[in-house]
Formats: structure tokens, C-alpha cells, sequence
């Protein structure tokens, strides 16, 4: 039977106590983790060769916020802002003069459009237009991420803020919180693709007819552009729109399933992608048809951002108001808006062929001769790259009645104009009869568009939403097929649009000398009691003292 040496029992301990020492530095070292929340990337993309956006993903700074201390080095700094506490000013000369922040974490409030007052909701608003154009087209050298502001974000600006009323800015030496976002170098997407989808409801021929039947054309965008492209929801630019795209269709499909309630025009649904780039899409879409199909369209109704109107509506034409066809077209609106209490205002702007800006879509129309128009609440066109669903275009922008006027006006008047109804004040689609606007089908839409992102370059053709969108318009019509083509090369998109933010506390050099230090001693007192106990004090004096040389042990 064996016993353990005192000397093996004095180096377990000793082991042991190392053992939990390191144990202790590296936690003190890492900190603890605060929190892990989802963040959103600002976009990052390349407009004809021009990089802009964001051009980092990749974040391990210590946080800082508004105020800054005077000494702020916020080229190590990760700084966290409110919405409404970011100063503009102070980004736009931070980008004009090219200076370097570690980071930035833009803090957006919770329910965008649930703010106490209106006064507050317009100037979130307002601001988030400013900073998303000032983000959007500008070359950002580090990374931009917004999240949500939540109490775990308010403690953190709390703290934050208390450690910087010292006067010492947060950093190794003074401690504080640590934000640290890991994620790979974003990589161009490659070939983004563009998906229309479309589906018919033919017409009526008469017995003997032989001609092709005249075709109407409803067409919408459905895709979205906005500083985050993981929260461009657009509920009004452009979810509405296809919205009330879904809803004709299901109130003609009613109609055209009888064939004694079928009209002599075949009607052809568009829902379109590529819109934010000038409605690139719908270009592709009108090459793809035989010369015979576009000539047959006598006009085509586009619907754009008609969600939050209340009394007044645009219609847009590239022909002047003059021609036969769209004289006889808004005198169709402004019958049926009279009889609903609203107006409906009309605005020309002549195209220009030569420049590839295309500001409606119904312009696209236009330059292969089609006419056409777009029906929206917007009284002028959105310059590039605005109003295309945003950062505060959430569910709350868009409301249901405004989308339910909207298909009513639109339907009535195709229905008047489809079956000779034009003077007989007749309802096609009056209120509690079989062919009676669903109110509840609009909603439920809305919702789920607004749940649901949708920049084009990151929505794959097999993409379930783009399957839903073809499910759907195949319950109402014929003929449906999802056309994918790739968003011309003017455009480059990178990937990481989303990433996990860690916060970690982090305790300052001090403070980890001064734990150092406790252990330290704690060890030697530890180390001389238990030599002491075991081997007496004479050994412990032993190992303290120089031992003899070679030469006097020769000696």
C-alpha cells in the first residue's frame, strides 16, 4: 500500500490554485456577455462601378455614446445612438472629411409609427429619410448596423454614459462594454436575379370572331430598396400596390368564371420586380411578349404606393392629357371618384428616350409605345432610389381603406369601361353582394407583406414568397408563369445583410492588477502555510535563499 509525499500534496495545491487563477484572469479578461441581440447591415453595393453603403461587416470596438468625452478616439470606438439623438451634421462631416469611426449602432424605435404624438411620428419620419439618403449614397468605410432600441439597449447607453462622465473615454485601461459583431468579408451576390410573374383572364369572343381580343393590362412592383435591406419591408412602396393588384384579380376572376359575365377584353396581371431600378423588370417583362401581345394592349393601369391617401389620388401619364385614350381614361376615374367622394388629379411628364432614368412605371410602357399610366398617392415623381420601402415604410404607413378605395375606384372603372357602363351609375362591386370587396383579404396581405423583406437581389427565384405571390394569382387567373432574368450589370450587391451583436463587459487593466495582486498574495500566503505545516519553517527559509556555488562545494 502506498501514501502520497507531503511534497506531491504541496503540488496538487499548488496546481489547483494556479489552475482556478487562470480560470479567474480569463474571465475578468473576456468579461461577461451582456446580451446577444440580431442587428440589421446597412446595405452595401456598387452603383456603376461607384462603391457605396457600408464596406465592413466585421465589428470588436468599445461602445461610446452621445456625448462623447472630449479625448473620444472614435477611430476605436463603436458609437451606439438613438435615432433622434444622431446628430446629422456630425455624420455628414464625419463622411465628408473622410474621418474613421470604429463603428455605428443606430438604435431605431421599437414601433416606428407608434410614437406618442404626430409631431414625433414626423420627425421620425423625417429623419430616417434623411439619414437612410445621406447612408444610401454615400461611401461608408465602417460598419453601419441598426437594431431595435429595447431596455437592454437604454441600461447600456445608462452605463455607457456613467463611465464617460469620468472623463475617460472607454477603452482597455478604463473598462466599459465591448461590441463585437463576427462575421465573414461580405461577397458580391453573385448574377442577382429579377422574377415577374403573370397571369391572364381571357376574354369573350363572339361566334365568328377571329380577331385578337383588346387587352388591359394591372400591373405592380412588388420589390423593395431601403438602407437595411433586411427590415425593407415597404408595406406602402410598393406592398399596397400589389395588394390591390391581388384583390382586382380576385374580384374580375368572379366575373370572368361565368361566361355570361365575361368581358370582350382579355385582362393581364403584371406583378413586376426591379422597380427601385428603374422598373428594370418590367422592361425585361414587355421584351419577353410577342409584338402582337403589346400591341394588343389598348392601356396599361399601374398602381404604385396607394396606401396612405385619403381623399386626393394621381394619375401619370407620359401622353397628354389631350389624347383621345387617356382623356377617355380619366374621365372613367373621375366619374366613379365623384360618386365616391374623393378626386383623382392628373399629372403629364414627357419621357425622355435617351435617359435611362425611369421615374414610373408606366414610362416603361411608353417607350414601346403602349400607353399607360400610374395611379398613386405621390403628387411627384420620387428621385432615385426614394420611396421604394424604406426604413419607416412599415405596416403602420400603409392602410387598408386607402388600398380598399383604391380597388374599388380602379374596378369600377374598368368594369364600366369593359362592359358599356359609362353614364348608368351602376355598382359592379357594391358593398355586401357576391362580387363585394374582401376587406379582409387586403388586411391579411398587408400583413404578410409587411412581414416580409424584399430587395430583389436577395429574393432567389425558388424563393417561398415569390412562390406564394404565383399560388396566389393562379387561385384567380390562367396562365401563370414566373419570368427570371438577371438585374442588369449597372447594380452589384454584397451579402451579410444580417449578423448577431455580442456585448460584452469588459473590466478595466486596473481593476485586473489590483484581482492580480489579491490572488498574487493570497498564493504566497497559501504556498508558506503550507510548506510551514508540512515541512517546517527551516524549508520554507531554504528555498528563499541562494544556494552555494560549484566552487565552494569543490571546495
Amino acid at each position: 500500500m502506498s501514501s502520497s509525499s507531503p511534497s506531491g500534496h504541496l503540488l496538487a495545491s499548488v496546481s489547483s490554485a494556479l489552475a482556478v487563477l487562470l480560470l479567474l484572469l480569463a474571465c475578468v479578461e473576456l468579461g461577461d456577455a451582456a446580451a446577444a441581440v440580431g442587428v440589421y447591415r446597412l446595405i452595401q453595393y456598387d452603383l456603376a462601378g461607384a462603391p457605396l453603403g457600408s464596406r465592413a461587416a466585421a465589428l470588436n470596438h468599445h461602445a461610446a455614446a452621445l456625448p462623447l468625452p472630449a479625448a473620444a478616439d472614435l477611430s476605436r470606438s463603436a458609437l451606439v445612438a438613438p435615432l433622434l439623438d444622431l446628430p446629422l451634421a456630425f455624420l455628414r462631416d464625419y463622411l465628408a472629411d473622410k474621418k474613421y469611426l470604429g463603428g455605428l449602432l443606430i438604435l431605431l424605435p421599437k414601433k416606428l409609427n407608434h410614437e406618442p404624438n404626430n409631431e414625433d411620428k414626423g420627425q421620425v419620419k423625417a429623419s430616417l429619410a434623411e439619414l437612410e439618403q445621406l447612408l444610401l449614397h454615400q461611401q461608408v468605410p465602417y460598419p453601419v448596423y441598426f437594431a431595435f432600441q429595447d431596455d437592454h439597449f437604454d441600461n447600456l447607453l445608462a452605463d455607457i454614459r456613467k463611465i464617460a462622465s469620468s472623463g475617460q473615454p472607454a477603452s482597455a485601461t478604463t473598462g466599459g462594454y465591448k461590441l463585437v459583431v463576427s462575421t465573414p468579408e461580405p461577397r458580391k451576390v453573385a448574377s442577382p436575379t429579377i422574377s415577374n410573374i403573370q397571369g391572364w383572364l381571357p376574354g369573350l369572343k363572339g361566334e365568328g370572331e377571329t380577331e385578337q381580343l383588346p387587352t388591359i393590362a394591372i400591373v405592380a412592383n412588388y420589390d423593395t430598396f431601403g438602407a437595411a435591406p433586411a427590415l425593407s419591408v415597404g408595406s406602402d412602396s410598393n406592398g399596397s400596390g400589389a395588394v390591390a393588384l391581388l384583390e382586382i384579380a380576385r374580384l374580375f376572376s368572379r366575373l370572368y368564371s361565368n361566361p355570361k359575365t365575361r368581358g370582350k377584353y382579355n385582362l393581364l396581371f403584371g406583378l413586376t420586380s426591379g422597380g427601385p431600378y428603374n422598373y428594370n423588370g418590367t422592361n425585361k417583362w414587355l421584351r419577353s411578349f410577342d409584338q402582337r401581345v403589346r400591341e394588343s394592349i389598348d392601356y396599361a393601369i399601374c398602381l404604385n404606393s396607394v396606401g396612405s391617401w385619403d381623399n386626393e389620388l394621381w394619375m401619370h401619364v407620359s401622353k397628354p392629357p389631350e389624347n383621345p385614350y387617356i382623356k377617355q381614361i380619366f374621365e372613367d376615374f373621375s366619374d366613379v371618384s365623384k360618386e365616391m367622394g374623393v378626386s383623382v388629379g392628373i399629372k403629364h411628364k414627357k419621357i425622355n428616350v435617351s435617359n435611362p432614368r425611369v421615374a414610373w412605371e408606366h414610362e416603361q410602357f411608353s417607350r414601346f409605345r403602349v400607353t399607360a399610366l400610374t395611379l398613386s398617392e405621390l403628387s411627384s415623381p420620387p428621385d432615385f432610389l426614394e420611396s421604394t420601402g424604406g426604413l419607416y415604410d412599415t405596416r403602420e404607413s400603409a392602410d387598408a381603406e386607402s388600398v380598399i378605395r383604391t380597388v374599388r375606384l380602379v374596378s369600377e372603372s374598368l368594369a364600366r369601361h369593359i362592359y358599356g357602363l359609362k353614364g348608368k351609375n351602376i355598382d359592379v362591386f357594391a358593398e355586401n353582394s357576391s362580387l363585394a370587396i374582401n376587406p379582409h383579404y387586403i388586411q391579411s396581405w398587408l400583413d404578410l407583406l409587411s412581414r416580409t423583406p424584399r430587395v430583389a437581389p436577395f429574393l432567389q427565384k425558388n424563393d417561398p414568397f415569390i412562390a406564394a405571390l404565383k399560388k396566389e394569382l393562379s387561385e384567380h387567373t390562367a396562365d401563370v408563369h414566373v419570368q427570371s432574368d438577371v438585374l442588369d450589370g449597372m447594380f452589384t450587391f454584397y451579402d451579410a445583410t444580417k449578423a448577431t451583436l455580442n456585448v460584452y463587459q469588459v473590466a478595466s487593466v486596473t481593476f485586473d492588477l489590483l484581482f492580480l495582486l489579491v490572488i498574487g498574495s493570497y498564493l504566497i500566503i497559501l504556498f508558506s502555510f503550507l510548506v510551514i505545516t508540512t515541512r517546517g519553517l527551516d524549508d520554507l527559509i531554504n528555498i528563499f535563499r541562494r544556494p552555494p556555488s560549484r566552487k565552494v562545494k569543490g571546495a
